[in-house]
């Protein structure tokens, strides 16, 4: 059976190292339903969250934090974009921006220039799960595969552990 999304995602990790495609039943793919189901921590389980600073035209970047963190929305991400204010983009804007659905953001293969932002605990663990480009999977990696995305940016602070 063809799988557009699984190729897509194939061919973005072409060439960057270890990692593995994981099958996820696309209504678990969201990050809580998906550690549930599958038996990851979340403290492994790494959201790719398009963040959108106020301006004509509107700035974006791709925010990489774990989902046992909260992204430092109003302070470390706005000051990046340099815009007066930033919120999360709204599901349809995230899907125009970089062509995945909610659940199933991926940081590889995003459009040229997108700045990428990694928060700098993501690096610290051993091994992280993060979206596949669609709801039907997840790749499992050891946190330096983002090092081989051009333009990335390791940020202290960039997200703060949740309650």
């Amino acid at each position: 059976m063809h799988d557009a999304a699984r190729e897509a995602l194939e061919a973005a990790l072409a060439g960057r190292g270890e990692h593995e495609l994981f099958p996820c039943d696309p209504t678990l793919a969201d990050t809580a339903a998906f550690c549930a189901a599958y038996g990851f921590a979340p403290a492994d389980s790494a959201n790719t969250i398009l963040v959108a600073g106020k301006g004509t035209p509107p700035v974006h970047a791709a925010c990489v934090v774990l989902a046992t963190h909260r992204l430092d929305v109003n302070r470390a991400v706005r000051g990046r974009l340099g815009t007066r204010k930033a919120s999360f983009a709204s599901a349809d804007e995230t899907r125009e921006v970089t062509g995945h659905e909610i659940g199933g953001v991926t940081v590889f293969g995003l459009p040229a220039g997108l700045p990428i932002l990694v928060d700098a605990a993501v690096m610290e663990r051993e091994r992280i799960v993060l979206g596949g480009g669609s709801r039907s999977w997840k790749v499992i990696a050891p946190p330096a595969i983002l090092l081989t995305i051009a333009g990335v940016e390791v940020i202290e602070g960039l997200a703060r552990p949740g309650e």
